[in-house]
């Protein structure tokens, strides 16, 4: 969930009552229960005390061949999966839109053409893509002057209707950090914005722009002031036009840089393009939102990679922004009208139980990051085993490497494993395959949060608050404690 470096940038909720469960098919050959058996504890129940981690540990493992459940510690109960919900998000996609979609974004002339001058209005309309990047922006400019177009004298309009408008993935997080953005039709960069300073003998200078591998554009519609403050770190507040920020002068020292939401996505696209024609001799007016569907002649079209490629990188670095449009995009393909991020997980809920009859499924978005989804490891694994016959999903994971007991990876580690890793602050989770050194294939899920003490963490202290590392920390190292179990005791 947190920011990490993409092969294009650095990348980095509400309560739902549970249906009645229906029973999985075939009972489980070993059925766990946290309670002392004399002064002896199983292994898996061993493990999980020696962890000691406040709060709940629950996990599921299945034999993929049969679907018989192995073992199970309360593995109907259902808590926050963080972005192991990424792998159900995946599968929603592939079912409803097919490995081979693929969005598009394109230019429409809503007028007449002569001689190269546009007699109307120019739209740039978004197709939902999660990957477009000023790169593809600056593409589509160079296109739209090599079509002919030489001259708008209409309005240029950025349309974002494609999927509703969310102001913030999880507005629980704090203001300023990059993987919570806005999410609507059209979306670039990932919805963040390059703030970079540097400390000079008159003061900081700072810019806000939108840089990508081969371009630079400085935006006008993000602007930052330095103020001479200590805390907060950074404030936010909206205007009709702007994303305005202030950060605090104690805070940047000498020099630096992050990538900071957008919560104005069209108005983001649309100042970045405008930027981007003018190179290419096209000067377009003030970039209008609109969300009404334009009819006209199609200039430029840019189609992003094929969606399986999409959800391969989103399973890879996690990019909760993908999700989310993914996923809005699968629930209105579905005909859905979501107007939220929860309305449009909750179609894919209703999806998982139709496909998996799994009814412990509650998500509220589809990325993972609002702590008050729920998931149960069974139900998760009970659509796992059955995601497996058709071959889809497990080749989009990553590989999740085991360690020794220094905390050294193991390479050429006989147990094979692909899966989704899950981080919030005082929740983590994994969920995916492993094949056993005899070649054996499970499906698993362990989920462990303590949701009291999340609860309590205040939304400027969410990014970073004391002791989360250490016991993030420990929860990953019983979930690698259980992987070995597992490799070996269900190996044949």
């Amino acid at each position: 969930m947190v920011d990490r470096f993409s092969r294009r940038f650095f990348l980095g909720g509400v309560g739902a009552s549970l249906i009645p469960a229906t029973s999985w098919a075939g009972a489980p050959l070993v059925s766990l229960r946290p309670q002392l058996r004399g002064k002896q504890f199983n292994g898996a129940e061993r493990l999980v005390r020696q962890a000691q981690l406040k709060g709940e540990v629950v996990f599921a493992v299945a034999d993929v061949a049969t679907g018989v459940q192995l073992e199970e510690l309360g593995g109907q109960q259902a808590l926050p999966p963080a972005s192991v919900a990424k792998a159900l998000t995946a599968l929603y996609a592939l079912d409803v839109l097919g490995p081979d979609f693929r969005f598009e974004t394109k230019l429409i002339a809503d007028g007449q053409i002569e001689n190269g001058i546009l007699n109307g209005d120019l739209i740039l309309v978004g197709g939902g893509d999660p990957l477009l990047d000023t790169d593809a922006l600056a593409t589509m400019a160079a296109n739209l002057r090599e079509a002919g177009i030489t001259e708008v004298r209409g309005a240029f309009k950025v349309f974002d209707g494609a999927l509703p408008y969310v102001f913030s993935i999880d507005p629980g997080q704090p203001d300023h950090v990059g993987y919570s953005p806005a999410i609507s039709g059209i979306s670039l960069n990932f919805n963040r914005v390059h703030f970079e300073w540097k400390r000079s003998a008159n003061g900081y200078g700072v810019t806000m722009d939108a840089r990508s591998a081969r371009y630079n554009p400085a935006v006008e519609m993000a602007t930052m002031r330095v103020e001479n403050r200590k805390l907060p770190i950074y404030s936010y507040t909206p205007s009709p036009r702007q994303d305005r920020w202030t950060v605090a002068k104690g805070a940047l020292g000498d020099g630096g840089a992050r990538w900071l939401p957008v919560r104005k996505p069209a108005l983001y696209a649309g100042d970045v393009f405008r930027t981007l024609a003018r190179v290419n001799g096209i000067v377009l007016g003030r970039v209008q939102v609109t969300r009404e569907v334009t009819i006209g002649e199609e200039l430029v079209v840019h189609q992003s990679d094929p969606l399986e490629s999409i959800l391969r990188g989103m399973l890879k670095y996690s990019t909760n922004i993908t999700a989310e449009m993914v996923g809005l995009a699968a629930s209105v393909a579905r005909g859905a009208e979501p107007q939220s991020l929860a309305e449009s997980a909750a179609e894919m809920n209703r999806w998982a139980a139709e496909s998996y009859g799994v009814y412990r499924i509650a998500m509220v978005d589809h990325s993972g990051l609002g702590d008050m989804s729920r998931m149960a490891p069974a139900d998760l694994v009970a659509a796992l085993v059955t995601a497996r016959k058709t071959g889809v999903l497990r080749p989009l994971l990553k590989p999740f490497a085991l360690t020794d007991s220094q905390g050294r990876v193991v390479k050429n580690h006989p147990i094979k494993v692909d899966a989704k890793t899950g981080t919030l602050n005082f929740v983590s989770g994994l969920g995916g395959f492993l094949t056993t050194a005899e070649g054996s294939e499970l499906a698993f899920a362990i989920f462990t949060a303590d949701v009291n003490h999340r609860a309590t963490i205040p939304r400027e202290k969410r990014e970073r608050p004391d002791g989360a590392r250490s016991w993030n920390r420990r929860s990953r190292k019983l979930q690698r404690a259980l992987i070995e179990r597992w490799g070996a005791l269900y190996g044949s």
